[in-house]
């Protein structure tokens, strides 16, 4: 099979990599840069345990060919964190008890983290419409959208 060199910054680090053609993002996080936060659910798009940001946009990286994140910049549950210290929406989510069996929070958190971007003070419809991608078996979300609004109060996605 073909290989391609890519150069992909992940988490604030360039990476450069050989990669197959046939090789996903997830694969890439997971195995080549043990990233094992980001999650492999269902590998078909359906549940979005394996969401991470492209460019600062929500997409399931089971999805995405490693060669397609080639110069652009991926940003997984790892790096919400700074200098070890949980974000203010990581933090939520641990005072909110919106981890359960904790499967589906990686997701849960990329994808709010990216509503909080773009929305600094959601309404809990608007929450819940962001996380229509992201699949829980165990909260049954009031939790997880009560977590989201306390981190917008408290300063957002940061």
């Amino acid at each position: 099979m073909a290989t391609h060199s890519i150069t992909v910054t992940v988490n604030g680090s360039q990476e450069y990599l050989d990669v197959p053609s046939n090789l996903t993002l997830l694969q890439l996080l997971r195995e080549k840069l043990a990233l094992t936060g980001t999650k492999n659910g269902c590998e078909a798009g359906e549940c979005g345990a394996c969401t991470v940001l492209l460019d600062g946009e929500p997409v399931n990286s089971c999805m995405v060919l490693a060669v397609e994140v080639d110069g652009h910049e991926v940003v997984t549950v790892e790096g919400l964190a700074e200098d070890d210290q949980l974000s203010a929406l990581q933090q939520a989510f641990v005072e909110h008890n919106a981890v359960q069996c904790g499967f589906c929070t990686p997701g849960m958190l990329i994808s709010s983290h990216a509503l909080l971007q773009r929305n600094p003070h959601p309404t809990a419809d608007e929450v819940r419409e962001a996380l229509v991608g992201n699949l829980c078996r165990c909260t049954g979300y009031v939790r997880i959208v009560e977590a989201v609004q306390d981190a917008a109060e408290k300063g957002g996605a940061t």
